[in-house]
C-alpha cells in the first residue's frame, strides 16, 4: 500500500463520526488490541459492539502516518468529552486494502523537563514543551475510539 492509499484509508477511520463507515476499513476477522489494558478484540462485530457502548464522545488528531507496504504507524492526539489532549499510536497492519491487525496503546502528555531544554528541538508537529496544549491541525471527532 502506498502512502496516499494509507493516508486516506486513516482519515476515513479518524475524522468521521459515522461508526459504520470506521469500521469499513476493517476485515470481518480483524484483531483489535490495547496492550496497556491487556485487552483484545477478535472480529469486526465485536469492534462494533463496545464502540456502540463507548461512554464518552472521542476526537482524534492524525499528527503523523508513516510506514510502507503493510505496515502503517498513525500518531495521534486524543481526548475524551472535550478534555485534555493525550498521545496515541496505532500500529495498523494490512492484508489488502483493508487493516487486518490493529494495535492501539495511549498515554498522557507530561511536562518537559527544564534541565534538558537547551538540547530541545521542536517537536514534528511544531510545538514544543508547554505549547503543545491543544491540536496543531484538523481535528476528526467520533463517537467511538
Amino acid at each position: 500500500m502506498d502512502q496516499e492509499t494509507a493516508l486516506t484509508t486513516v482519515k476515513k477511520y479518524l475524522y468521521t463520526a459515522d461508526r459504520h463507515i470506521a469500521h469499513e476499513i476493517y476485515h470481518e476477522d480483524a484483531v483489535l488490541e490495547f496492550p496497556q489494558s491487556g485487552e483484545r478484540f477478535d472480529g469486526l462485530e465485536n469492534f462494533k459492539h463496545w464502540r456502540a457502548g463507548y461512554p464518552a464522545k472521542v476526537e482524534f488528531e492524525l499528527d503523523r502516518l508513516r510506514g510502507r507496504d503493510d505496515l502503517w504507524v498513525a500518531e495521534v492526539r486524543v481526548r475524551y468529552n472535550a478534555g485534555p489532549w493525550g498521545y496515541g499510536v496505532s500500529v495498523l497492519e494490512f492484508s489488502g486494502d483493508k487493516v487486518a491487525h490493529e494495535t492501539i496503546y495511549g498515554g498522557e502528555a507530561w511536562e518537559a523537563p527544564q534541565w534538558r531544554a537547551r538540547w530541545r528541538a521542536a517537536s514534528p508537529g511544531g510545538q514544543a514543551g508547554a505549547e503543545r496544549g491543544g491540536p496543531a491541525g484538523e481535528t476528526a471527532k467520533a463517537d467511538d475510539a
